[in-house]
């Protein structure tokens, strides 16, 4: 009873939580199931509101009031330009959508602190409201009770116009079929700006009458996003009472978690998050994966190819699927005309020649640019390393992710530990740090390459924040938030004294970066390479032919880890510190960001717009202080509006640091499994 009694404080403060991050989360839920909007820029719709009921609040009920009407107007009309910015992106799919919506993010964010301040709002609530009342032998804030009540009757309120108004049918149709829709004389598109303006709506009403509770500050956005994919990712989309019941979780786990397990709840959420997805992926049907949208292939018409495959050996690709097609003989791999990129001969050194010059202008930078900016530059070519193993998930495996940073943060601290041991020679640390980050990529491997398309995203996010919250609790080997410094400086690859100047640091940085983008590479251009780039584009062709799909993606999987883990242990030579920043959700955003600027499969690219980040960040933020984000998420809308392709698509041929075929390669015949004929 004493327990019972200890705790039902924060076992109430969790349901009045849990119910706050319902309404949020039912905006969300609204945005994605209903709208199709990926929106990462739901936090900063609460945050509107949340600064908006904070500055016209003044401890009168109209103030409240007035709060309450302007921060949901507000909202409101953000969420409705939400629906003009995206509706050039019908058809790109979610990715697109994540990336424009975090930009849009960074910019409300920096405008929101332009206009509000940096130093979190205090919250005036009406004097009768603000006081305690007597609840079981407990004193519990008065606001607090009364937010329960608003909570309910809003989610009430919610509930009702989408189950039993014609509104909520025509939300409802809009969803399960558009056409029909607009058969009845409703506009689909009114109807999805209406979507995202009343979950704007929900989000702001959320921020003003919840700000006692989350208060507008720094951070705000970001932990309200967080949560609230949480809830709906454990609630589903399907049924409002499944996404209250996992809202409440969530809230209890964040207060009597808290109070009970303090060492465990920091894992909870994002543990559950990471374990619902995997389930999902598990036991749904891989209907048309990677972006692929043909069906497997009948038994009976896969034996009747593979005999005619047979009786032929060798024929020509049948896009058709009859059967059909024409003897031919079978090239040299190796032959001149085949040759890549990357190789003498005919358009070989053509097609190198970015590759040249880049590396050029690279081998030069020591001597035409200040310490401070040497310095960038081997921070970008780490942050260029980390964009490098995204391109290979997201580009050649068809792996969206959004948590790179986690082998990324285990070569890091792997790099700082050793060095901290005695360990300074950089081979070592690049190999032991390569390992490390493998090991932990096969680990959980098996977790995100079961998934497709959005859920993979949703699933390596939830391994990124699980590994951040490592990162803040195992204060003896990380460091905790006050990160790792002081420990002694990286020897070079040729040997000598640790490296302490930005020119030496940035030519390790340079030579080892040159090493494992040439692999890379090779590695792309090899049959390996082209297995990989069939299994995105014709995974059921690849099934179908016998490939071993899951062994190719796992192996990718941990193969892309090894290379983040490189890039995080250069990161941490060439910076000569480690804090949990260089490590989080935001560095695995520009990771994704810079592969994407620089085209989806192009290695090259994703180094490209890793250096285009970090100028973006370091040297022009600098000479305009406090707008770094406004910069950043200026150039996250940018990317996503003028480069659909990524800068390889503006050279309108193949990309030396993409694959073979470029975007061809999603309908390439799948290759021949070993023993087998491609059919």
């Amino acid at each position: 009873m004493d327990l019972l009694d200890a705790h039902l404080v924060p076992a109430v403060d969790g349901v009045a939580y849990g119910l706050l991050l319902f309404v949020v989360a039912a905006g969300l839920s609204l945005a994605f199931g209903t709208a199709g909007v990926l929106n990462l820029s739901h936090g900063t719709l609460y945050a509107i509101g949340a600064y908006t009921g904070a500055e016209l609040s003044d401890g009168t009920w109209g103030g409240l009031a007035l709060g309450l009407a302007a921060g949901t107007a507000a909202a409101c009309a953000a969420g409705a330009g939400l629906s003009a910015a995206t509706a050039p992106l019908t058809g790109r799919g979610h990715l697109a959508q994540a990336l424009l919506t975090f930009g849009l993010a960074l910019v409300g964010g920096d405008l929101l602190v332009q206009i509000f301040g940096a130093d979190e709002l205090p919250v005036r609530v009406p004097g009768a409201l603000d006081t305690s009342v007597t609840l079981l032998g407990h004193r519990y804030p008065a606001y607090r009770l009364c937010f329960i009540v608003m909570a309910v009757l809003l989610a009430a309120f919610g509930t009702w116009v989408l189950t039993r108004t014609r509104m909520g049918a025509a939300v409802r149709a809009a969803a399960d079929d558009p056409q029909m829709l607009a058969t009845t004389g409703h506009s689909p598109r009114a109807v999805h700006t209406g979507v995202l303006a009343a979950a704007g709506a929900l989000a702001g009403a959320a921020g003003v009458l919840g700000a006692p509770i989350i208060g507008p500050g720094p951070g705000t956005s970001e932990t309200v996003l967080m949560l609230s994919l949480v809830v709906v990712v454990l609630g589903g989309l399907r049924s409002l009472w499944a996404t209250l019941l996992a809202a409440i979780a969530v809230g209890e786990v964040q207060t009597l978690g808290v109070s009970l397990a303090p060492d465990l709840a920091p894992y909870l959420l994002f543990a559950a998050m990471a374990a619902v997805l995997v389930l999902r992926a598990r036991f749904a049907e891989p209907a048309a994966p990677h972006g692929s949208h043909e069906p497997s292939p009948d038994p009976v018409d896969r034996l009747r190819r593979r005999l005619a495959a047979r009786m032929s050996r060798v024929r020509t690709p049948d896009p058709a699927g009859t059967g059909g097609g024409t003897p031919v003989k079978a090239p040299a791999a190796a032959g001149p005309a085949r040759r890549s990129g990357l190789l003498p001969g005919g358009t070989g050194w053509r097609g190198a020649a970015p590759l040249l010059v880049l590396l050029a202008v690279l081998t030069v930078l020591p001597w035409v640019l200040d310490p401070y900016s040497v310095s960038l530059a081997g921070s970008a070519l780490a942050l260029g390393l980390l964009a490098v193993s995204v391109t290979v998930l997201t580009g050649y495996a068809g792996l969206p992710t959004l948590g790179q940073t986690a082998p990324f943060a285990v070569g890091a601290y792997a790099t700082a530990n050793l060095a901290d041991a005695g360990w300074t020679s950089g081979p070592v640390q690049i190999v032991l740090a390569a390992l490390a980050a493998g090991v932990f990529s096969a680990v959980v491997g098996p977790a995100v390459i079961r998934a497709r398309g959005t859920t993979v995203l949703m699933i390596t996010l939830a391994v990124g924040e699980l590994t951040g919250a490592v990162v803040n609790q195992l204060k003896s080997v990380t460091g905790g938030a006050d990160g790792l410094v002081g420990f002694p400086a990286t020897q070079a690859l040729w040997g000598g004294e640790g490296m302490t100047g930005e020119s030496e640091l940035y030519t390790y940085a340079l030579v080892v970066s040159v090493v494992v983008v040439t692999v890379t590479l090779l590695v792309l251009r090899s049959p390996a390479g082209k297995l990989l780039t069939g299994t995105r584009g014709a995974e059921a062709r690849m099934r179908a032919s016998g490939h071993p799909v899951g062994r190719y993606l796992l192996v990718a999987h941990i193969c892309a880890g090894a290379l983040a883990g490189v890039g995080g242990s250069l990161m941490v030579t060439v910076q000569q510190y480690l804090s949990p920043a260089d490590v989080g959700f935001e560095i695995a955003a520009f990771a994704l960001l810079a592969a994407v600027i620089g085209g989806a499969s192009s290695v090259i690219g994703a180094l490209m717009g890793a250096g285009l980040i970090v100028i973006t960040r370091d040297w022009v933020a600098g000479s305009w202080p406090g707008h770094g984000p406004l910069l950043l998420g200026t150039l996250f809308v940018a990317a996503v509006y003028l480069l659909p392709r990524g800068l390889a698509g503006l050279r309108g041929g193949r990309d030396p640091g993409g694959p073979p075929s470029g975007e061809g390669a999603r309908t390439a015949p799948a290759p021949a499994a070993p023993g087998k004929v491609s059919p």
